[in-house]
């Protein structure tokens, strides 16, 4: 049922409306013509069930601050 994959889906992306923007935008993307939306919507939440969470990401390394000198 969906709603076991909206579960699934919600342990990796721990915002609803941020798995709801990217559902449907994953949606759109990977959709197939003379398919049904709702498969490809099943098949979008089965993968976000399986990927890996957002948190792991990488984080970019902060840039240093560079002192500038004041012109005299």
């Amino acid at each position: 049922m969906r709603s076991d994959l909206i579960f699934k889906a919600m342990a990796r992306i721990s915002s609803r409306f941020l798995l709801t923007k990217l559902v449907s935008k994953t949606t759109r993307k990977l959709h197939k013509p003379n398919t049904r939306i709702q498969e490809t919507t099943n098949a979008v939440l089965v993968r976000f069930s399986r990927a890996n969470p957002i948190a792991s990401v990488r984080r970019i390394q902060q840039l240093t601050t560079v002192q500038l000198r004041r012109a005299s």
